[in-house]
């Protein structure tokens, strides 16, 4: 964080201050304190850590106390890839086309016309190129070598990102993955049934207007928000709906909770992302009935530290 930033928290926020040094410093407190203290900074409530009834409560238990060493391996987008395909097949899976540990080694000369960069340990390095030669190369090295440096996991203590070895990947671009409107379809599972569907839309808007509509497993809309994101109009049900909700089905077996992510273009399913904690769990429900819902359906498991 630039210096400026950090002064600016100091004297408007000093909450915000506080969170955002233990985050650069991540030696001065412990998992468990900066858990308790990020929350309360972005919930508002103090955290029942020791008896959690929520669904935000019991993520944070997850980081904490639920640390299956393959969630390691799930939350590393390269990694993964043979995870899924091994589970459900590999035509579900988006064809890498290299894999490299800086932007210096990126042989472009032996990618296609059109590409998608990614960093693999974290939330938002994606760059899409749609044409080679008007590809900007200084502001796409800015971007991924950003990421690079940064360890994602001490952003909101998620356990399982801490030991993900950062690179950047190369995937085939699939036409409408890089359209505006495209929807990605996130499954809610818990000890493998899928309960709610998140259906985020506009992600790669320019104009960062990207809408979330909340639906059961029987593609009913339910009057819900998250984190104030607004919905638009109701969405029509995509073909193959229930060929996702099965593919959800396989991919949570075993796990307290996942959430499953998908992409379905005219009914061609493409795999995402596995993301075990959601908004790392400070994400707020409209009405806050829904957290508790959540919470209900999520056993927690045995320790695992």
């Amino acid at each position: 964080m630039k210096i400026k930033e950090s002064l600016r928290l100091l004297f408007n926020d000093s909450e915000g201050f506080i969170i955002a040094l233990f985050t650069k410093f991540p030696f001065l407190i412990s998992d468990r304190k900066f858990i308790l203290k990020k929350y309360k900074f972005k919930v508002g409530k103090n955290l029942n850590i020791d008896n959690p009834e929520t669904f935000n409560e019991k993520l944070q238990w997850l980081k904490l106390y639920y640390r299956k060493p393959v969630l390691t391996e799930l939350v590393d987008k390269i990694r993964v890839k043979d995870y899924v395909a091994s589970r459900i097949g590999d035509q579900y899976i988006i064809p890498t086309l290299g894999v490299w540990n800086s932007f210096e080694e990126i042989d472009f000369g032996a990618l296609p016309d059109q590409f998608v960069l990614k960093t693999n340990h974290d939330y938002g390095g994606v760059i899409i190129c749609k044409d080679k030669k008007r590809f900007d190369y200084q502001s796409s090295k800015r971007i991924l070598d950003d990421h690079l440096r940064k360890n994602f996991y001490y952003v909101g203590r998620e356990w399982a990102y801490k030991d993900v070895e950062p690179k950047i990947l190369a995937e085939k671009y699939i036409g409408e993955l890089g359209d505006d409107e495209v929807s990605d379809y996130k499954f809610y599972c818990f000890n493998g049934e899928p309960k709610l569907l998140l259906i985020s839309s506009g992600r790669q808007s320019r104009e960062g207007k990207m809408t979330w509509n909340f639906y059961d497993v029987d593609f009913t809309p339910l009057q819900l928000t998250k984190s104030g994101i607004s919905s638009k109009s109701d969405l029509e049900k995509p073909i193959n709906f229930e060929l996702m909700l099965d593919l959800a089905k396989v991919l949570s077996q075993g796990f307290p909770f996942v959430r499953t992510d998908f992409y379905n273009i005219n009914g061609n399913i493409y795999f995402g992302e596995l993301t075990f904690y959601p908004g790392a769990g400070y994400g707020k429900f409209d009405p806050e009935e829904w957290d508790y819902k959540l919470g209900s359906y999520l056993n927690l498991p045995d320790k695992i530290v």
